[in-house]
């Protein structure tokens, strides 16, 4: 189940919660009791696929090592 993270406006206070994504927008109360809260965005960083390969050519890397100095 995704979780997503609230603030209160009222005491500031930072909080998750558990919900499903049909219940994303659905109003939150803080931990403290307070109805005024707004959820915040979240980064997400997604990593995995497949591995990044060196580009080929020239046997080296660099300048003169590629082979592009004249």
């Amino acid at each position: 189940m995704p979780r997503y993270d609230f603030r209160c406006r009222t005491c500031g206070a930072t909080f998750e919660l558990r919900r499903t994504m049909a219940q994303a927008n659905d109003p939150a109360v803080c931990p403290e009791g307070h109805q005024d809260t707004v959820k915040l965005l979240s980064a997400v960083a997604v990593t995995g696929g497949a591995p990044q390969q060196a580009p080929s050519g020239g046997g080296g890397g660099g300048c003169c090592g590629g082979g592009c100095c004249g």
